[in-house]
């Protein structure tokens, strides 16, 4: 696969999978992004202009999404709105790039027989209990809770539909909550800590018990090329790092790690339906396939991470205000 089409190549985690791709392979990566408010183009500055190409589109653009498909060997398909907060406030955008985004996409790969790979989530699972010893597997039946994780959901099922009526050549992986550099300051680990640069006390839903799997990005866009290498056809793998931490946990380690008490944090409103915990169970995709994560220790990733945000100011701080002055609406 020398021409790899990246849809959402300009966000967190598409634009963390565009650099490491360009540094583990030689192929050619072609970007198309919307640049909504999460896409950012300073993400993929410095990219080496022979391998890479970027273009300002949506992925609704059925005339540009085949022309750009055609031109590619495969199509690893990143670009989704992805904040809870935001489909609950207005879900439509969800519907239309979550589900008329994936099925132009996965028509044009039909199209013209390209390699497919479809990125999802583990919250179209639904929740766990906290004190439950089961994770998420391949076979956890759906059970999606907000209209993010719902389109999400309905995504994978129709790439799974595409594969069984039409031979599309996809697969699809399902991920734990991913971290690391690029990511919006609206998410729940970046605003944090550049609250805590700024001399603010970090915010924490409610009690902050909710526990999250955390997968550094670099990891999970090693598993996605793992993936789209050596996956099999029509096969679902769950990319995790055995990375659970609660809400309140992380906090605690980032005022740690940066130098302050750990209950200097201050709680806020909880949201609407808030997931209990998620949980990976990466098991398929270690043994059939051999992967296994970089950062296996959620501290030195998390020190990965303060690092850039410390190093990379000029990046996030034009988004800064307006985030938190959203918040501050919502009385979080």
């Amino acid at each position: 696969m020398k021409r790899i089409l990246v849809t959402g190549g300009a966000g967190f985690i598409g634009s963390n999978f565009v650099h490491y791709a360009l540094a583990e392979t030689d192929a050619h990566i072609t970007v198309i992004d919307k640049l909504t408010y999460a896409g950012n183009l300073d993400s993929l500055a410095g990219l080496p202009s022979d391998r890479f190409e970027f273009v300002h589109g949506d992925i609704t653009d059925e005339p540009l999404v085949e022309k750009l498909t055609e031109a590619s060997d495969a199509v690893v398909h990143y670009a989704a709105e992805s904040h809870n907060d935001n489909s609950l406030h207005d879900p439509r955008p969800f519907l239309d790039t979550n589900i008329i985004g994936t099925y132009t996409l996965i028509q044009a790969a039909r199209k013209f027989n390209k390699r497919f790979h479809h990125i999802s989530t583990d919250e179209v699972y639904g929740d766990l209990a906290i004190d439950d010893p089961a994770r998420f597997t391949e076979n956890t039946p759906y059970n999606p809770s907000s209209p993010y994780s719902s389109t999400k959901a309905g995504s994978d099922l129709l790439v799974r539909a595409w594969v069984r009526s039409f031979g599309l050549q996809a697969t699809i992986s399902n991920c734990s909550n991913n971290y690391g550099p690029y990511q919006h300051v609206e998410k729940f680990i970046p605003r944090q800590i550049t609250n805590v640069i700024d001399g603010v006390r970090p915010k924490l839903y409610g009690a902050g018990e909710n526990v999250r799997d955390w997968i550094h990005a670099d990891d999970h866009s090693s598993a996605v090329l793992t993936i789209l290498e050596h996956g099999r056809i029509g096969e679902t793998y769950l990319i995790g790092a055995d990375g659970e931490k609660t809400n309140k946990e992380v906090v605690e380690l980032i005022l740690e790690r940066m130098g302050r008490d750990r209950d200097d944090f201050e709680h806020v409103t909880d949201r609407p339906g808030h997931d209990l915990r998620y949980a990976i169970d990466s098991t398929k995709l270690r043994t059939e396939l051999g992967w296994k994560p970089r950062f296996s220790s959620f501290e030195t990733g998390l020190d990965n991470t303060i690092k850039w945000y410390m190093d990379n100011e000029s990046w996030w701080r034009p988004r800064k205000a307006e985030t938190e002055s959203r918040y501050l609406e919502q009385g979080q």
